[in-house]
């Protein structure tokens, strides 16, 4: 078995990737009032976080609030979020870097439901199209068809996403 990794994102596909997502963003929540909480889930999806506020302030001045959410991805019982803020009628989109069964989103919104947002949207670079919970993003990097057998995994290197790859 080779240790070549099956790369389906370099750094500059990821770039667009993210800024397409932006747009996207941008054009359903720029009449919002309120910043938008963009709930990062440690630790790629807290970088994914940042990256699109940025871009949010610079494509449409649409303001934004991160927040960290930490959770144990194999067994998601214990969920803490960074900054207790009050998410009642606030747009929460939640970002992570893979949607693999959807176990890990779906735990993520725990949290959010006791304060009541208007809205909760889901932003993942990659999507699984194989998910054993119905968890479906709203916005999508890119989306493969995989087996349960693979993983993808994605590589961040400081701030900045530097790929993704299928294992």
């Amino acid at each position: 078995m080779s240790n070549e990794r099956k790369y389906i994102l370099d750094a500059p596909s990821a770039a667009r990737k993210m800024e397409r997502m932006a747009y996207e963003m941008a054009e359903e929540l720029s009449q919002e009032k309120d910043p938008v909480i963009l709930a990062g889930i440690k630790d790629n999806g807290v970088v994914m976080a940042r990256i699109l506020a940025g871009k949010l302030k610079e494509i449409a001045e649409i303001s934004t609030e991160i927040i960290e959410i930490s959770l144990d991805k194999r067994h998601p019982v214990e969920i803490s979020i960074s900054s207790q803020i009050d998410f009642n009628d606030r747009v929460i989109v939640l970002v992570d870097d893979v949607t693999n069964s959807g176990k890990t989103l779906l735990y993520a919104l725990k949290p959010f439901l006791e304060g009541h947002p208007r809205k909760i949207q889901i932003l993942a670079l990659v999507e699984r199209t194989h998910k054993a919970f119905p968890v479906k993003a709203d916005y999508v990097g890119i989306s493969i068809a995989t087996t349960l057998q693979e993983h993808i995994y994605v590589e961040v290197d400081g701030q900045t996403i530097t790929g993704a790859y299928m294992d």
